[in-house]
């Protein structure tokens, strides 16, 4: 018997074996079904049936029409039977059906015969069903009864209306608002659930009117609320209402502190664990009001409930974000959770303890993750090895035992994430730590030698190309490199040609042997290997060709490409061979993305060429091409820039205006594209006329006027102005359009000969310094910094005054000029404090211009930051700066 009851547990394993509903099929449940039409009622049986059909809905099992009637019909013939669990089955069956309007008319009565029944189960379920399945109208007739149940003795009907309620204010609010008194009447019961539900109705009648909520809040944290869940629920609605109202006493105390501090000593976990994550996360929170939320934190650190201890600890992980000292009480509390069962509490233990334990304690702390590392899924061993990093850069003094660890955890199995954030971190290390770059590229060599994924062995020889070389002894290097030529798969062979082409360029004394290494290469099986070992020797002097300047060959192999990738492809699909050669200086330098008007409306018409193609790397090309077919243009030298259409009209009015802005060296003409929405109107002799008074260096040089412009055909305007050569001149210009209407017959399509000259008044438009920009991204920055050299660096300081977050302060700058940001160094991580931006791009002039924003943000939210700007002329950084200070 013993041996029996074994193996049955053996086998549970596989539950659907044990599964009631398996194998059963609609049309035989359907067939079961007739047992509602039984005279003689089995409520046992009709359950059953009832289960299954209920397993079948919600495994999403369609019934067509006829059969969800046919079971609908047959169900509300089991209202006779007096058995209590079976009326509780056909409740959860109606609404589930969810029948149609014609149909709710049959069961109505029963259920508002319930709704006044005795039995106060009946009544629950009642409301809950009636009103999911009944409409508007309906529900008039019964909101007295539902008010009645929203104050009724019985919690359980009492709850039942007021979630009734709260599922109704989705689709009429209007007759949900009108139960306010009720509600309010029922946050004073004594039953937990009445209360928590009432709030929360309450809270939802309430929620669009900000002083409402207040003085509800207000109202609620003097009084006692005994629910727990409804003083969960106050306490989320106080901390809304903190964050909303952000205004502080004299005194610097918060309105509402007292009542989150206060919940901190109430008796249930769930409050307290609510009011202290309510305080953490105040804005602004300084240390003395966070520490009494620690210090209950701290308590629940050493709960015997692992959710507690997942709480705690995951809210002090947050909280050691921003306030690291805060959390450092709690340390050796937390110790002792690395050994914990639970392994995301565990995790999250040794990841708060890395951001706040001090350097004394980094050893230890390294030796019980050693032993932790084991025990973990990859995902876990990601957040450890990202807060180590942060730990390794906050203390430089411990990158022995931190690097040594993550060497040794890199040799461990694990999946291509966790890798590659460890060998992430590596290369931070090595590259903010100078006196870690030695030991660090060792072990990015030994991880190569037995390295499976191809994507990180071609990142660490990149890495190693451009660090090797710089090292006291970069020959220990050539043999792990040299290796991966005669033992990995074709990308990787191709990054070590040029990686040994790199050291061959720096370091004079292996030249000889890195010329002997890069021939032998000359007969791999592999075409993208030979092309690229024939072209460094080449570029080297390898094979006795002469070689270039020291300087061009080592911008050729260490400069970052200036060209977006796509342009280049886009430029070299469309060469066609011929005498003359590639000219890399025709592909376009401006990132191409598909114009978008600044002012966004819907628009049913066209903007003509000014609806530049589609195909956003043909845009540049396209208006260069038109620009260079008008006459009065041609002398004005290669186009440097085309900005996005601004629209210059409102959407649906009578005439579409967008302008397109292009940027010549010495000249800016403005692009009108025009489109005439009127079908009985024809325009004739259709100009712009611009007044450029508030814009002093810029003249007006040529207009090209419109002969005629027909409904819905889109037609150019062209005004070009003359500005001082390589200078961003910028100014504001007010545009009138004026032009003949002639009426048009629309019955034969032709324009009446006499015409009224009329104007229509335009938007305004501007030129910015922006405007004499190019988005040109580097694939590398600290690179590209690194060879423009410091000649032409110019740093300082500017404050930007108050503003609402550092990311709108970061977004501003990037605007105002114009450059495209480097390595995701847009985005603004949030709570930060500080923050770097990199940006890149080609000044007017054809100038690279390289800039490094480093901001700041204090308590009032007053916002400071240092611009360091390199470019190949000295002229370029100091206008930058200009365009900055004056912005």
């Amino acid at each position: 018997m013993a041996q029996q009851l074994v193996k049955k547990d053996d086998d549970r394993d596989d539950e659907a074996d044990y599964s009631p509903f398996l194998g059963i099929e609609k049309g035989a449940v359907l067939q079961e079904a007739r047992v509602f039409n039984d005279p003689q009622l089995d409520p046992r049986r009709c359950s059953q049936v009832i289960t299954k059909l209920l397993y079948l809905l919600n495994q999403g099992e369609a019934f067509t029409k006829i059969e969800a009637t046919e079971v609908f019909f047959a169900v509300t013939k089991l209202f006779q039977s007096r058995d209590t669990g079976l009326r509780r089955m056909v409740y959860l069956m109606i609404k589930e059906l969810s029948p149609s309007a014609d149909e709710v008319i049959i069961v109505t009565s029963s259920l508002m015969k319930d709704m006044t029944s005795t039995t106060d189960m009946y009544r629950a379920n009642a409301i809950r069903v009636l009103c999911r399945i009944t409409e508007g109208t309906l529900l008039t007739q019964i909101e007295r009864y539902l008010k009645q149940a929203i104050v009724d003795k019985n919690p359980v009907v009492a709850s039942a209306a007021l979630v009734s309620g709260i599922h109704l204010f989705q689709t009429t609010p209007e007759i949900v608002k009108r139960w306010s008194n009720e509600v309010q009447e029922a946050i004073q019961s004594r039953a937990a659930l009445v209360q928590f539900h009432a709030l929360a109705l309450l809270h939802q009648i309430r929620q669009n009117d900000r002083l409402a909520v207040s003085k509800l809040v207000n109202s609620l944290t003097k009084s006692t609320v005994r629910s727990p869940l409804a003083q969960c629920l106050l306490i989320r609605y106080t901390s809304q209402v903190i964050r909303e109202s952000a205004i502080n006493t004299q005194t610097g105390d918060r309105p509402f502190y007292d009542f989150l501090e206060g919940c901190l000593r109430l008796k249930a976990e769930m409050v307290i664990f609510e009011a202290a994550r309510a305080i953490t996360e105040l804005s602004g929170v300084t240390t003395r009001e966070l520490t009494p939320a620690i210090t209950v934190l701290q308590l629940f650190l050493s709960s015997s409930k692992p959710v507690l201890r997942f709480a705690a600890v995951r809210t002090l992980n947050k909280v050691a974000m921003t306030h690291p000292m805060a959390v450092t009480n709690c340390n050796i509390d937390m110790e002792s959770l690395i050994s914990d069962q639970n392994r995301s509490i565990s995790t999250l233990a040794i990841t708060t303890l890395l951001k706040t334990g001090n350097e004394s304690s980094v050893d230890r702390l390294m030796k019980q993750i050693t032993n932790f590392m084991s025990d973990i899924a990859d995902e876990f061993k990601i957040v450890v090895v990202e807060a180590i990093r942060s730990l390794c850069l906050k203390f430089p003094l411990k990158y022995r035992s931190l690097m040594n660890f993550l060497s040794n955890i890199l040799r461990e199995e694990g999946g291509f994430e966790y890798k590659k954030a460890i060998i992430d971190s590596i290369v931070i290390l090595i590259r903010d730590i100078p006196e870690a770059k030695e030991s660090g590229l060792l072990h990015l060599c030994e991880f190569i030698e037995d390295c499976e994924f191809t994507y990180l062995s071609t990142q660490i020889l990149h890495f190693l190309g451009n660090e090797g070389p710089k090292t006291s002894d970069p020959n220990k290097y050539i043999r792990y490199i040299y290796n991966r030529v005669h033992l990995e798969n074709a990308t990787v062979r191709a990054s070590a040609v040029s990686t040994l082409a790199k050291f061959g360029a720096l370091v004079d004394s292996l030249k000889p042997r890195i010329f002997v290494l890069l021939r032998r290469c000359l007969f791999d099986s592999d075409d993208e290997v030979r092309d690229r070992a024939t072209l460094y020797l080449n570029t080297l002097g390898g094979d006795g060709s002469v070689v270039e300047t020291d300087k061009d060959v080592k911008d050729f192999l260490f400069g970052s490409l200036d060209l977006p990738l796509v342009n280049l492809e886009t430029s070299l699909k469309n060469y066609e061979p011929s005498e003359e050669p590639f000219d890399i200086n025709s592909v376009p330098r401006e990132i191409k993305t598909q114009p978008l008007a600044e002012k966004k409306g819907p628009s049913k018409k066209p903007t003509g060429l000014a609806a530049p193609p589609t195909a956003p790397a043909s845009t540049i090309d396209a208006y260069e091409k038109l620009l260079s077919s008008i006459p009065e243009f041609a002398d004005f030298g290669k186009l440097f820039k085309s900005s996005a259409p601004v629209e210059l009209t409102e959407a649906e009015t009578e005439y579409s205006v967008n302008v397109v802005k292009h940027i010549f060296d010495g000249h800016v003409v403005f692009q009108y594209n025009c489109t005439n929405t009127i079908p009985e109107q024809l325009l004739e002799h259709v100009t712009v006329v611009v007044d450029a008074s508030e814009a002093e260096e810029l003249s007006q040089v040529v207009s090209k006027p419109l002969k005629s412009l027909p409904y819905d055909t889109p037609g150019q305007i062209f005004v070009a102005f003359e500005k001082p050569e390589g200078v961003p001149a910028v100014g504001k210009f007010s545009n009138m359009l004026r032009f003949t209407v002639k009426e048009v017959d629309p019955t034969t399509g032709e324009a009446e000969d006499d015409g009224v000259e009329d104007e229509y008044q335009l938007e305004d438009l501007e030129v910015v310094a922006a405007d004499y920009m190019l988005k040109v991204a580097v694939s590398n920055f600290r690179n590209a910094w690194e060879n423009m050299g410091e000649d032409c660096e110019r740093v300082d300081e500017y404050g930007l005054g108050p503003r609402e977050s550092l990311a709108e302060a970061v977004s501003a700058v990037i605007n105002l000029l114009g450059l495209q940001p480097c390595e995701g160094t847009e985005v603004v991580p949030s709570n930060s404090r500080s923050h770097t931006c990199l940006l890149s791009g080609v000044y007017i002039g054809n100038v690279r211009v390289l800039v490094r924003i480093s901001f700041g943000i204090d308590g009032p939210k007053e916002v400071a930051m240092k611009l360091a700007v390199r470019s190949e002329d000295e002229t370029v950084s100091d206008a930058i700066h200009e365009i900055v200070a004056s912005g």
